[in-house]
């Protein structure tokens, strides 16, 4: 059960990402509506700082997909750290909203590292055989929508 201190931080979170963007989803046949959860990850995948996601859909409400949030890294350094997405056999799309950030990718666990500066607008993709990362690189705060589909059952 989440405390009080807890709701007022990610309802800050919420603030403060509405200060660049529209959080509205307007479903087919449905309510508008707003931000369905936020989910707070420390260090998430080995990496600095706290990132934040503002999931948008709810569990399986998308076809084929398991995230449809925004990913909200509102410090310098705070970053999520390498991982796959091959392990449930998933690609992930980035595409950046608001802010600076370095995304670094590489194929499988000791693969060369990539490294692209990615700014509003930039789109990065990864399949199972890879692994990425991404960090915000600036004081103002890195806005990712994330979209992560699942691969058809074979």
């Amino acid at each position: 059960m989440e405390n009080l201190s807890q709701t007022i931080e990610k309802n800050e979170v919420v603030k403060i990402v509405s200060q660049y963007l529209d959080l509205s989803v307007t479903p087919f046949g449905e309510e508008i509506r707003t931000v369905v959860r936020v989910d707070k990850r420390e260090a998430m995948y080995n990496g600095n700082g706290t990132v934040y996601l503002l999931q948008m859909f709810g569990v399986e409400e998308l076809v084929n997909n398991r995230i449809g949030a925004y990913m909200v890294f509102l410090n310098k350094d705070d970053q999520a750290g390498f991982h796959t997405h091959g392990t449930r056999f998933e690609q992930e799309l980035y595409v950046v909203m608001q802010g600076e950030g370095e995304y670094s990718d590489r194929a499988g666990v000791s693969g060369t590292i990539r490294t692209k500066k990615v700014t509003k607008g930039s789109i990065t993709v990864v399949d199972k055989n890879g692994f990425h990362s991404l960090k915000n690189t600036t004081n103002n705060p890195l806005i990712v929508f994330v979209i992560t589909t699942n691969e058809p059952k074979q």
